[in-house]
């Protein structure tokens, strides 16, 4: 690593990190994290299959679960290849242009994510306020054009990023803080100005803030309409409608809320409790959403004990 340790020499590798302190026990750390990534592709692939193939399940509300879906194997699969090099095969080295390629992947999915939960915290809006107008408003092609723009409105977003860093300079530093490669990670070891990455970095977070309100203000919304019931049972029964909603937008938010509080409040915390949070809110979500959604949705949960009933029987 001390080779490229010199301002006269550009960077030629960079090394990822896995868990600091903890490196004769990564082959032992791999079982469980090989466990949470099937676990999460199996799970997003079984709501992908019932989607597709269950007529029932042809409503808006579960084609915005498919997306969701799709964005988890998407982050599963794209900080796969770094996670099992660093914990199961100790080969921590990655080339810049194979770091850039996985950060523009990573952010992709992670900025599809959060559209998408938007989207279906409007889904949930139209669906308690305006019940008599939801099909009409929501229907198949719509959906399919929602999707379609805030997939191409996330691709513009995050484009800039590869190219951005790859104008870059890289010497002296070349050891990332994780295990997969991320944008504020990567432009950290330039040794170049990087004031663009900077602000275009603040811009994408700011456009993550901005989910998250109109999330809050749809919630809020629903809320008012909620109180508005006279019955508790109906308002009980209306507000279970959202739950598995809540659930992804607390599994998502939760640990990049937290890890950006980390980093400004607690600049001199443990390394260790930084990377730790950084994993779980990349492996954490793609894994619980199958889990939260067969759990609180009757038709899919029905649908897989009726699967599995079949099979056993």
């Amino acid at each position: 690593m001390s080779i490229l340790n010199t301002s006269e020499i550009e960077i030629s590798i960079f090394y990822l990190v896995g868990i600091p302190g903890m490196e004769t026990t990564h082959i032992w750390l791999s079982i469980p994290i090989c466990f949470m990534y099937i676990a999460a592709i199996l799970g997003n692939c079984t709501i992908l299959f019932f989607v597709k193939t269950e007529p029932s399940l042809h409503e808006p509300m579960y084609y915005f679960l498919s997306m969701l879906a799709l964005s988890d194997l998407g982050l599963s699969f794209s900080s796969l290849p770094t996670m099992l090099r660093v914990f199961l095969f100790n080969i921590p080295g990655i080339s810049p242009d194979a770091c850039i390629a996985q950060e523009f992947f990573i952010h992709g999915f992670l900025a599809m994510e959060s559209s998408i939960l938007l989207i279906m915290s409007f889904d949930c809006f139209i669906a308690i306020c305006n019940p008599l107008r939801y099909t009409s408003i929501l229907t198949s092609a719509r959906v399919l054009q929602i999707g379609i723009v805030f997939g191409l409105k996330n691709v513009v977003l995050i484009l800039p990023f590869p190219f951005t860093l790859k104008h870059l300079r890289y010497c002296e530093k070349n050891l990332l803080s994780h295990s997969y490669c991320l944008h504020q990670d990567v432009m950290k070891l330039a040794c170049s100005d990087n004031k663009v990455n900077v602000i275009y970095g603040l811009f994408v977070a700011l456009t993550g803030i901005l989910d998250l309100t109109f999330i809050f203000v749809s919630y809020v919304l629903i809320l008012k309409a909620v109180l508005s019931i006279a019955s508790q049972k109906e308002r009980l029964k209306v507000l279970n409608t959202c739950v598995s909603h809540i659930c992804a937008v607390l599994i998502f938010y939760v640990p990049i809320i937290s890890l950006a509080v980390i980093y400004r409040f607690a600049k001199h915390s443990s390394p260790l409790i930084r990377i730790l949070m950084a994993d779980v809110f990349l492996l954490v979500p793609p894994l619980m959403n199958p889990i939260v959604y067969c759990v609180k949705s009757q038709q899919i949960r029905n649908l897989v004990l009726g699967k599995l009933c079949s099979k056993q029987s």
